[in-house]
Parts: C-alpha cells; structure tokens; sequence
C-alpha cells in the first residue's frame, strides 16, 4: 500500500480508508514522541509487564510488517531499533509529570523544551513537581523558568483538580483513550496532542497517534513518497491499517525522520 510520488489526496484516501464505524481518538491538534518507556500505568492498552515485552513487540513488528509494505520497510532496516531508547533521555514521570512535560514544550523547539524543564527541575531539587508541590511555589518562579504565563495557568489549573478530587490520576489512568482525551481537554491549554503524549509516555498507550504534529506529518510524506504535506486526516488514513499498533507504527516513522537529521528523539509540539 506505499503511495507513490505524484500520488494526489484523493489518491491517498482511496488507498487508506477509516472505517468510520471504529471508535478512535479524535484529534486535531510535539517533534517527536517515540514511545514508550515509564513504567506502565492501568489505562486500557498498556504493556502491563516488562517480561512480556520482547514477545509483544515481535508479534507488534509482525503485525505491522505485514498491514503496511512502508512500515515492512522501516523495521526490516532497523533490526536493533528500541522504542524505548529515548526515553532514558527524560525524567521519571507519572500522569501529571508528563502533562507538564508536554505543556512545556508547546510550540517550543526541543533544546528550548529541555532547557525550561531542567529550570523547573531546578525549582524542585532536581524533580519534575507533584501537583501539590508545583501549587506550592510562587508561580512567578514558573515564569522566570520559562514557562509563559498561560502555560503557568494551565499546569496550575490541572494540578488543582488533581488535588482538590475533581480528578483522580488513578481513575484517569484507567480510562479508555476518548473518555481520557475528553476529560484533559476540557482544561484550558490542554489540546489533543499534550494528551496524546501523555498517554504514550506515562500510561504506555499502544495505539496512539499524533496526526497534528508536523514532525509526524512530514515523516509520513517523506515515508509514503507523498508531493504534498499530509493533512491530520490522511494521517489518520494511512494509520488506520496500523492498528492496534499505531503507536510503535508512529515510533519507527520518527525514527526514520531523525536518522536524516542526526538529531534524538523528543516529544513534539502543540499545532
């Protein structure tokens, strides 16, 4: 099913269909979540064992090699990939930790993400801040690590539902995929695409993609030799085939991106 160069959009969605009838996430809305890493949360779709890892992503590849002619391609090119590797990169992180990770790096690049998450860090002895502890500082602190006062608003915001019992990260945790997306972006500054990593990074979400980020975006035309940009929908298309595996689908097409420019794998932006 690999699309040619010259192929046209119709072109595209005749050979990627949605089925309209399954229900997904519905997204609109950082460069790069390559997956998978924490340990797991109890949210629907989680690797809920390490031991079961390795037999999980061979039958994952398997699975994937076989759906799609593209991705068939990338993996057999990349016998040792780990989509796990980057995330030694990062901190630990729990619901709320990567939350504020992704607010972070709303429409930042990723040495000005990381940059602002080390100062906030800096403010709580090295860590990334519980909710009570991010309530706790003076949110002038926040802004002067870097954070815009929106961002400040935001993260204050959810931190104080998580407190106050509006919401319970365990409940949270176990939600299906659309009833978690709904009930994140229900606050303000919280859009699809910081849920979507969050669901990835800390609650190792299997079936997750981020059609509104434009890394992806650019990866899937480079990959699928498309003359044009991809829209968030023919994303959605051409991944349709990749479930329930989307997430590890989307991993291997960052990877691809970033061996072209040499540069490591971080959670993308809001766009």
């Amino acid at each position: 099913m690999a699309t040619n160069l010259g192929r046209t959009r119709p072109a595209v969605r005749a050979l990627y269909r949605v089925n309209k009838n399954t229900r997904h996430v519905q997204l609109s809305d950082a460069s790069v979540t390559m997956l998978t890493g924490i340990p797991p949360g109890k949210g629907a779709g989680s690797v809920t064992e390490d031991s079961s890892r390795a037999g999980w992503l061979q039958q994952a590849r398997s699975y994937l090699r076989n759906a799609d002619p593209v991705l068939a391609r990338l993996i057999d090119d990349r016998p040792a990939f780990d989509p796990r590797a980057w995330m030694a990169q990062l901190p630990p992180m729990d619901l709320y930790g990567a939350l504020l990770f992704q607010v972070t790096g709303q429409q930042l690049s990723v040495p000005a993400t990381r940059r602002t998450l080390a100062r906030i860090q800096a403010l709580f002895d090295g860590h990334l801040p519980s909710p009570t502890e991010l309530l706790g500082v003076d949110p002038g602190k926040l802004r002067q690590a870097g954070l815009s006062w929106p961002k400040v608003s935001t993260l204050r915001d959810l931190a104080e539902r998580l407190s106050d019992g509006r919401l319970n990260p365990n409940v949270l945790s176990s939600l299906p995929d659309d009833e978690l997306m709904a009930e994140l972006t229900a606050i303000p500054g919280i859009g699809p695409w910081t849920v979507q990593g969050a669901m990835i990074i800390a609650l190792q979400r299997e079936d997750v993609v981020l059609p509104g980020d434009l890394a992806l975006r650019k990866a899937v035309q480079v990959a699928y030799q498309l003359d044009h940009l991809p829209t968030q929908q023919e994303v959605l298309a051409i991944a349709e085939i990749w479930r329930p595996y989307r997430s590890l689908a989307t991993s291997y097409l960052f990877s691809a991106a970033f061996e072209q420019t040499e540069a490591p794998p971080v959670v993308p932006h809001e766009t």
